[in-house]
């Protein structure tokens, strides 16, 4: 069997060990004579399928106790929404940074129910870093300040987290949750899209201080309202009951291989090995400001169209898929999450000092 290194945005690559795994027990999960895709979400080998990725992504994380953990559906988009019907509690005000196509669209959402202060943008060169933040710039009077801590992208990452001043802090981590350590005391919220670093597509994860929950506006559906979610226990309606098993199997991985610190350690080491060689090619550019570089998502360029279009197609050939950048940068992009292995990256650049020479 030959696997192909996959560097999609997302849905992105998973270990073959776990879809391996998943292989095995596809159609019989441990005796149960059923596939998971099958089995009723309130049988007892579901129950402990769900329970035990819960529990397993509290160990990952280090989740405090007074935090709900929810696996819900509708991607980090149906979030854009959820988080301000809940958390517009007082003032309906928040503090936005706008890193990117996602933060505009949440920015969007959030505007259809309260005011929106945008405290620092880096819109004015192709979102290519994150501004600089203090803790001044933030509203105190704000029921939250959003962040998107990884901009799948452009390619950027925030170096460190802003000083909020006890305004809860939420963030939306689909690109890079479990890729490297996170306090999570620091937010009052967290969610992510599990289609990069968890799972499949298909199921969402939120992370709730209990103390935001049960506030939602009065204009707020059931299904949008947290308090149904973590009253329901994930529960209120059927789950992406087969989304939550691959991504309790990936939790699983990631406990036997070291948790997140080693993942941290591997991603680092893979991010630096494809930086410091764009930093001396003569052809090849990363276009991210140093300071706020990804170690997730890697964007690139030659400057030539045609040359770019070239790579991209040599490159399949060589079984490095899925490099075109996003349309508004252009170019090439690495993802270079959790599942993909430092080989695979050591692959991609040793491919680039070929078509370096080739094409130079």
């Amino acid at each position: 069997m030959s696997r192909a290194y996959n560097f999609s945005a997302g849905p992105a690559s998973l270990p073959l060990e776990v879809l391996e795994k998943a292989q095995k027990e596809l159609i019989d999960y441990k005796g149960s004579g059923m596939s998971v895709m099958e089995m009723s979400h309130r049988s007892k080998e579901y129950m402990e399928i769900i329970e035990n990725a819960e529990k397993n992504l509290r160990t990952l994380m280090n989740i405090p106790a007074n935090y709900k953990v929810l696996f819900l559906q509708g991607g980090a988009s149906t979030q854009f929404a959820m988080v301000p019907l809940n958390l517009f509690t007082k003032n309906k005000k928040a503090d936005y940074i706008n890193t990117g196509a996602w933060s505009k669209k949440a920015i969007a959402e959030a505007k259809r129910y309260g005011t929106v202060n945008v405290v620092a943008s880096s819109d004015d060169d192709t979102f290519n870093y994150i501004p600089e933040l203090t803790a001044g710039m933030f509203s105190a009077d704000a029921d939250y300040v959003h962040i998107t801590s990884n901009n799948t992208i452009y390619g950027t990452c925030y170096p460190e987290l802003p000083e909020t001043g006890g305004v809860p802090l939420v963030a939306d981590m689909s690109s890079d949750i479990l890729s490297k350590e996170y306090d999570v005391s620091k937010f009052g919220l967290i969610y992510a899209g599990a289609q990069k670093n968890i799972g499949p597509a298909g199921v969402t994860i939120v992370i709730i201080r209990e103390d935001l929950v049960g506030k939602a506006l009065d204009i707020t559906p059931t299904m949008l309202n947290y308090q149904t979610h973590v009253d329901g226990g994930s529960m209120f309606n059927t789950p992406p009951c087969f989304a939550i098993y691959m991504a309790g199997l990936v939790f699983e991985y990631l406990l036997e291989n070291g948790g997140v610190p080693a993942m941290e350690k591997k991603n680092r080491e893979k991010a630096a090995l494809l930086y410091d060689f764009l930093d001396q090619s003569s052809m090849f550019k990363a276009t991210v400001a140093s300071r706020s570089r990804s170690i997730m998502n890697v964007p690139f360029v030659t400057g030539n169209d045609e040359l770019d279009a070239k790579f991209i197609k040599e490159a399949g050939a060589k079984n490095l898929k899925t490099l075109k950048g996003h349309r508004s940068v252009g170019g090439m992009r690495a993802s270079i999450y959790n599942a993909m292995p430092r080989e695979g990256v050591e692959a991609l650049v040793n491919f680039m000092k070929e078509f370096e020479a080739d094409n130079g």
